[in-house]
């Protein structure tokens, strides 16, 4: 079994900071990419940052120069720093790993359990 769990969530006023940790644990063997995406009220999910094993990233558009990508391999943890954050960044958002389950090294595409940011003054 594989679990990712979200932390870091809440309200925030327009302009401030926050961080979102994501931790993976059960049954794995390696995790290749991990991502974030956010789903705001009434719309699609969407990809907002992605990093690779080797630490190569990729952000959309809407957040790049404000949002900050990471992982810990060893602790097999994800982080997103959030800057600058707008009214139009309230969303819940999700963690997202590509794994490589160890026994039988199937591959799952893993999420976490999703935290709602709300940017609000």
């Amino acid at each position: 079994q594989v679990q990712l769990v979200v932390s870091g969530g809440g309200l925030v006023q327009p302009g401030g900071p926050l961080r979102l940790s994501c931790a993976s644990s059960g049954s794995i063997l390696s995790i290749d990419t991990m991502a974030w995406y956010r789903q705001p009220p009434g719309k699609e999910r969407d990809l907002d940052a992605r990093i690779s094993s080797d630490n190569s990233v990729n952000y959309a558009d809407s957040v790049r120069s404000r949002f900050i990508i990471s992982r810990d391999n060893a602790k097999m943890m994800v982080y997103l720093q959030m800057n600058a954050l707008k009214t139009e960044d309230t969303a819940v958002y999700y963690c997202n790993a590509e794994v490589h389950r160890s026994g039988d090294f199937s591959r799952l595409d893993a999420w976490g359990q999703g935290t709602l940011i709300t940017v609000s003054s």
